[in-house]
């Protein structure tokens, strides 16, 4: 019997969000006849007990492994992986995020895998930081790139950012998009009726949502200001905020500054993101940098019209105007007023969300992800 070939998938921490969620199905359904996969992460995250549970001895969090950067945790964060690359035989590293990215692939690197990939779920730097920050961090990733074998993105705007600052070469990059399980999503009047009761919206609210991590890149404060605007136009304008982190305490104090208590819920983190959004009538998302969002294919596939910032991927799957909208960052006026437009114009926004319907790939089915990556992989062996 052929020897399986066994991987490490590393990340930095077990949120719920799209990247962890994607590279814990991948982890759980490859093909178990050709690999065995095991998953290095940090702790603190809200997945940490069911990943447990679920893989057992194929789990190692390593505790220095976090987003903020600590010199000395992240050295031993660095040797702990290499430790546990030596100690599994690792014959492939597959890093996700910007911090387990760097020090995965570095760990690997020092261990002699053989083969190194990173997905880049968006990219660590962006426009906002200050520019020697962002400088040092696009160094890093340049000279990281060196020694990394395939580069995977969720977009293709992304490669075109990532060649763009000189980060790895043209042959090097690949686009794997974020999948979902577009099969089990279909829209359910009596989901929507259960799921705005339990918001105690009623059938003549306007329900405006957004789905995302409250940190910086999200911009969520944002959705704030801009449910104080809608409102200022569309008294029915009701507002559901699914998701939590460190903004939580400015999200709640920008609320009650602007008296909206009584518009904006924060169920904080769900599971049940497919029936959520179902009590939408339009999804927003506010993000001031990206990779390709999986709730943009999720609403698609449930005929939920976006209204979204457009950067990076958001303008790979989003065309302006046919499927949804997309409006500068930041520019809460014009994302305002795509939604009264919206409001105001029933039967195009039922186009849109027929339209978005249509136009979503197969390319962005969960399964088909996994066979994308499986391909990838076995290209080596």
């Amino acid at each position: 019997m052929k020897k399986k070939i066994k991987i490490a998938h590393i990340i930095t921490k077990l949120e719920l969000g799209g990247a962890q969620q994607n590279t814990l199905y991948t982890l759980m359904h490859l093909n178990r006849e050709k690999f065995e996969a095991v998953l290095i992460c940090g702790k603190g995250g809200i997945l940490d007990q069911e990943v447990f549970l679920s893989l057992g001895d194929k789990v190692f969090f390593v505790r220095e492994l976090s987003r903020k950067i600590n010199p000395l945790f992240d050295f031993i964060a660095l040797v702990k992986i290499w430790c546990l690359l030596k100690k599994e035989k690792i014959t492939l590293v597959h890093t996700h995020s910007s911090k387990a990215g760097i020090l995965g692939r570095w760990a690997a690197k020092l261990a002699g895998v053989a083969y190194i990939i990173h997905t880049y779920h968006g990219f660590g730097f962006n426009s906002y930081q200050k520019r020697f920050i962002q400088w040092l961090f696009i160094t890093v990733e340049r000279i990281t790139a060196s020694i990394t074998t395939k580069l995977i993105t969720v977009s293709s705007e992304n490669i075109k950012k990532g060649l763009a600052n000189k980060i790895g070469k043209p042959g090097q990059y690949v686009v794997i998009h974020s999948g979902i399980k577009i099969k089990e999503l279909l829209f359910n009047p009596e989901i929507k009726k259960q799921k705005r009761k339990e918001f105690f919206f009623n059938d003549k609210d306007f329900v405006i949502g957004m789905i995302a991590c409250f940190k910086p890149q999200k911009d969520p404060v944002s959705f704030v200001l801009l449910a104080h605007k809608v409102c200022g136009y569309l008294p029915q304008a009701k507002f559901l905020l699914v998701g939590d982190g460190v903004l939580r305490p400015a999200i709640e104090g920008l609320i009650a500054k602007l008296n909206l208590q009584e518009k904006i819920k924060l169920p904080g983190w769900r599971r049940d993101v497919s029936q959520l959004l179902q009590t939408f009538d339009i999804m927003v998302l506010t993000s001031l940098w990206e990779g390709l969002p999986r709730v943009f294919p999720e609403a698609m596939a449930l005929g939920i019209p976006v209204v979204a910032t457009g950067v990076d991927g958001a303008r790979e799957v989003i065309k302006n105007g046919v499927n949804g909208f997309l409006v500068p960052p930041k520019d809460i006026e014009a994302m305002a007023q795509k939604i009264i437009y919206l409001f105001n114009n029933p039967e195009t926004m039922k186009q849109i969300g027929i339209k978005g319907k249509e136009m979503l790939s197969s390319t962005f089915d969960i399964d088909q992800m996994v066979k994308e990556i499986e391909i990838l992989y076995a290209n080596y062996f």
